[in-house]
């Protein structure tokens, strides 16, 4: 098992990680048939029966689509999927998201969000798409939060995310004295002493 970044959502009570793509793809696949009727819709864009979320939970696990999931009492309750960009016609990669319905506005769609960009971001992607259904409300104010411009077109919301490259902080630099310094710096600490005792005992001053 992938137990790669574990991290802990801002109000859920359950984790976030990555899961590996053959071990746990029943964990994906009994979530996703766990999404009540609108929220199904809302995920793939018109409902979608069980045949249907079964061969596309099995497709995500051999196609190298992330799967980075929110986890309760070891069942996938909410998840984010990375598909790569040669899954697309546009040679884009996109990310899609669900969260079961009593799991909404506890932030685990946050946290969903900044991992698989972050995630995005690792392996160089300049950006992502997201397609949502034109009434997922949440979905859209989430993708907005996170810099995606939608468009509207045959009932769906579609938009791009632009990913800017993190700014690296650059390396301390060590100060390494020479040799060379150190003596400049005994020369310099003398000149200094010298015309401190010059001025205390007023010599050197002109008549």
């Amino acid at each position: 098992m992938n137990y790669q970044d574990i991290v802990r959502p801002t109000a859920a009570k359950g984790t976030v990680r990555t899961l590996s793509q053959q071990e746990e793809l029943p964990l994906l696949r009994d979530h996703l048939l766990r999404l009540d009727r609108e929220s199904r819709h809302d995920r793939f864009h018109g409902f979608m029966d069980d045949g249907f979320i079964e061969r596309y939970a099995a497709k995500c696990a051999s196609d190298g689509t992330i799967i980075i999931a929110y986890l309760e009492d070891g069942m996938v309750r909410g998840a984010a999927e990375l598909h790569p960009p040669d899954q697309s016609p546009d040679s884009q990669p996109e990310i899609a998201f669900s969260v079961e319905a009593g799991l909404r506005r506890q932030g685990v769609g946050s946290t969903l969000f900044r991992k698989v960009i972050a995630e995005a971001r690792a392996k160089g992607y300049r950006s992502l798409r997201i397609t949502t259904g034109a009434q997922n409300q949440a979905m859209r104010a989430l993708a907005n939060k996170f810099g995606a411009h939608l468009t509207f077109r045959h009932g769906e919301s579609t938009g791009s995310i632009g990913l800017k490259p993190q700014a690296q902080p650059e390396p301390a630099r060590l100060a390494i004295a020479t040799p060379f310094d150190t003596a400049r710096a005994m020369v310099n600490f003398n000149r200094e002493y010298w015309k401190f005792l010059l001025r205390m005992y007023g010599w050197g001053r002109t008549a």
